[in-house]
C-alpha cells in the first residue's frame, strides 16, 4: 500500500486529528523559539563586539560614566547590559563614600552576582517550550497511534470483519502518529542541545567578562585611595 498522507488523514478518527494538531503546534512552537533565539544570539553578538571594542579603551582609562552612556546606546548587547549596572552601582557607591561596612568594589560585585543571574534567565527565555516538545512530542505521537488503532479495531468490529487487509491498514495509518511525534521530538532535542551549549559559553564569557570588569574597579579604588592617604599625608 503506497503511502498517501491525504488518504491517511481523511480515514483518522477527529480524536486522532486532535493528536495531529496538537504534535502540529508543538512543531510550530518551538521552530518558533529557536528562530527567535538565533536571532537574538546572532543580534547579541553583533552588538557586543561593537560595545567591547570602545568599551575596552574606555576602561583603560578608567572613564566609567561613558561605559555606563555607551551601555545604554547597546541594549541589544547582553555585554553591555552586564557592564552598564555594574559601572553605575560603582560610580554611585564611590561618590558617596559613607561609613557602611561595603566598599564601592564590593556593592559592584554583589550587582555584577545579580545581573548574571539575570541575564542568565533571560537568554534561557523560552528553552523549556523546545525541552518539553523534545520530551513528550514521542509520547503523544503514541498516544495518537494507541488511539489510532482502537479506533480501527472498533470499525473492524463494527463491520464485521476480520480479514488480515483491514487490520494493517488501519494499523499503518496509526503508526503515521509515532512517526509524526518523532519526527517533532528529534529536530527539537537536537536544536535544544545546541541553544544550551550556545547559552552555556555565553554564560562562561559574561562571567569572565564581569571578572575582568571588577578587576579593573578594585584596581581603580585601590589607587584612589592610595592617592587619597598620600594627599592627607
Amino acid at each position: 500500500m503506497s503511502f498517501n498522507f491525504a488518504h491517511v488523514w481523511s480515514t483518522m478518527a477527529p480524536l486522532s486529528k486532535g493528536v495531529a494538531l496538537v504534535l502540529l503546534m508543538m512543531a510550530v512552537a518551538f521552530i518558533g523559539v529557536t528562530i527567535e533565539r538565533l536571532i537574538a544570539f546572532a543580534r547579541s553578538a553583533k552588538e557586543s563586539r561593537v560595545f567591547a571594542a570602545r568599551a575596552g579603551q574606555l576602561l583603560e582609562e578608567y572613564k566609567f560614566d561613558e561605559i555606563v552612556e555607551l551601555a545604554q546606546k547597546h541594549q541589544g548587547s547582553t555585554l553591555a547590559r552586564l557592564f552598564g549596572p555594574i559601572a553605575s552601582r560603582y560610580i554611585l557607591a564611590y561618590a558617596d563614600l559613607g561609613e557602611g561596612g561595603l566598599t564601592p568594589v564590593e556593592l559592584a560585585r554583589n550587582e555584577s552576582l545579580r545581573r548574571l543571574e539575570g541575564l542568565g534567565e533571560e537568554v534561557r527565555r523560552g528553552m523549556n517550550v523546545i525541552a518539553t516538545v523534545g520530551s513528550i512530542a514521542p509520547f503523544v505521537g503514541l498516544l495518537g497511534t494507541v488511539l489510532g488503532i482502537i479506533g480501527a479495531f472498533q470499525g473492524i468490529g463494527s463491520a464485521g470483519s476480520a480479514g488480515i487487509g483491514p487490520v494493517m491498514a488501519g494499523i499503518s495509518e496509526a503508526l503515521v502518529e509515532t512517526a509524526f511525534g518523532l519526527l517533532v521530538a528529534i529536530p527539537a532535542v537536537i536544536a535544544f542541545n545546541y541553544l544550551n551549549a550556545r547559552v552555556s559559553a555565553l554564560d562562561t564569557q559574561l562571567g569572565r567578562a564581569a571578572g575582568e570588569l571588577l578587576d579593573e574597579l578594585e584596581n581603580h579604588f585601590g589607587r584612589s585611595q592610595s592617592s587619597h592617604r598620600l594627599a592627607a599625608e
